[in-house]
């Protein structure tokens, strides 16, 4: 996982046990005050919203261990595209540029510009440098891209 993207899940963790872990067990405490918890609607309806944030706590911080994060601004792959590098691409057909750069699944999102390593995109850049032509095999058929440029931002 790259820097960035283990900042962003410490972030959402913090957010979570800081702000809506209390905000939900007020939710639970109020509901209980109404009374006949078989019929409260909003006492189940908060209970199903502390599940789910225990639930999403528990995976961020198993993300977190398990996870080894890179700093790509410390990488030095010698121009060659790696996890974590930004490239940007020149489709030859279309003379589109696209920028994009590579991420673990979790970071993944297509419109930040940001692809899974696991992506077939992905897959056809790794260990490729500026200059060089990539074959993506995508479902509609093969696309060549000519790599502009490789960055380690």
């Amino acid at each position: 996982m790259t820097a960035r993207g283990a900042q962003l899940l410490r972030d959402e963790l913090q957010e979570l046990k800081s702000v809506a872990r209390p905000r939900v067990i007020v939710a639970i405490a109020e509901a209980r005050a109404h009374g006949d918890l078989k019929e409260n609607a909003e006492y189940h309806a908060a209970k199903e919203q502390q599940s789910f944030i225990e639930g999403r706590i528990k995976e961020i911080d198993g993300m977190l261990s398990n996870a080894q994060i890179i700093d790509v601004t410390m990488l030095n792959a010698n121009g060659r595209i790696v996890f974590g590098t930004t490239v940007e691409l020149l489709n030859i057909k279309s003379n589109d540029t696209v920028t994009y750069q590579i991420v673990g699944d979790q970071e993944a999102n297509v419109k930040e510009g940001r692809i899974s390593i696991t992506s077939p995109i992905a897959r056809a850049l790794i260990g490729k440098e500026e200059g060089d032509i990539a074959v993506v095999r995508a479902p509609g058929g093969e696309i060549e891209y000519e790599i502009s440029a490789v960055k380690y931002i």
